[in-house]
């Protein structure tokens, strides 16, 4: 195959990962137009239509779909192989990919791997923020970082932070005009912040205190999918929220937020951090992970 035919399967198989011509060009860094000729040439190349494109979405037809499960697998196996050569340097580097949520990067990975970064300045990490579970082989991720009970069985998983908790808080302005809730039954004759899933639905507070878990529907005028735009709508009075204990800490210190129903208040066990066996092939990517491992080793797994 020539360079350019192998460079073309590169272009279109991002593009169809990434359902989208800007993402897949921001991704590659090219410009729209160029990888939208280099997907035309290899459509006229094969003498088959590949890609469906609307104004809104790019979709794959039958034979762009079934180019996708053949090319992308040995694709892979190459970015592997490559991964393994590179471990070979006396430099770790490369760029590793992770699907996490906002308060795992900012109370856990991010302190963890400043100084690493520091120390190997050719490791490149892309962090991709969602709240949500990822598929991480299918959307193109070296490893993700979530809740020990989100991870799949067929994944090696390595604890990578302390067990913690979420609350619910609301500013002193707010709790004037409203009661403060003694049950977590009475939040839905309260106004509240909700979070945005990245399914697309909305968090269901979840709550716990001697007995059955407790899931209560609540209401408001906000939503948001970011701790840190929920954290400020509270402090500004406009409801009660639902978030991490120590994102939340510094303002309740501070008298701005007051934690309501502290004693439902659940604990969740530490987050962790997933990948399939192949990962553990580069140099790079074993560094990110023993910087991560959490030194409480009574929950690890893998």
């Amino acid at each position: 195959m020539a360079a350019q035919d192998f460079n073309d399967l590169l272009a279109f198989v991002a593009v169809a990962r990434e359902r989208s011509f800007t993402k897949a060009a921001a991704k590659l860094g090219v410009v729209q137009s160029t990888l939208s000729h280099t997907i035309k040439r290899l459509e006229s190349q094969m003498g088959l239509r590949l890609l469906t494109r609307t104004t809104r979405s790019v979709g794959l037809t039958e034979a762009g779909e079934r180019l996708l499960q053949s090319v992308a697998p040995r694709i892979e196996e190459i970015d592997r192989d490559i991964a393994a050569l590179m471990s070979l340097r006396d430099t770790p580097s490369g760029t590793i990919r992770i699907t996490l949520s906002d308060h795992a990067l900012e109370k856990v990975v991010w302190p963890k791997l400043v100084p690493v970064l520091r120390k190997y300045p050719d490791i490149k990490v892309e962090f991709s923020l969602d709240a949500g579970f990822r598929n991480i082989v299918e959307d193109g991720f070296d490893a993700g970082i979530r809740l020990g009970e989100s991870v799949e069985k067929d994944m090696i998983a390595v604890r990578v932070g302390p067990d913690w908790r979420l609350v619910a808080v609301a500013s002193p302005t707010y709790l004037k005009s409203h009661p403060k809730p003694k049950h977590p039954q009475e939040l839905v004759d309260h106004v509240c912040i909700k979070r945005r899933l990245a399914a697309g639905g909305h968090y269901v507070w979840e709550f716990a205190k001697n007995g059955p878990d407790l899931r209560v529907r609540i209401d408001g005028q906000l939503t948001f999918n970011d701790s840190r735009s929920m954290i400020e709508a509270a402090v500004k009075g406009f409801g009660i929220a639902y978030l991490p204990e120590d994102m939340v800490a510094p303002r309740v210190r501070s008298g701005e937020l007051v934690i309501v129903l502290d004693d439902w208040s659940p604990k969740f066990d530490g987050y962790y951090i997933y990948y399939p066996t192949s990962r553990q092939n580069s140099a790079a990517f074993k560094v990110i992970v023993d910087a991560l491992r959490h030194h409480d080793t009574r929950r690890k797994r893998g």
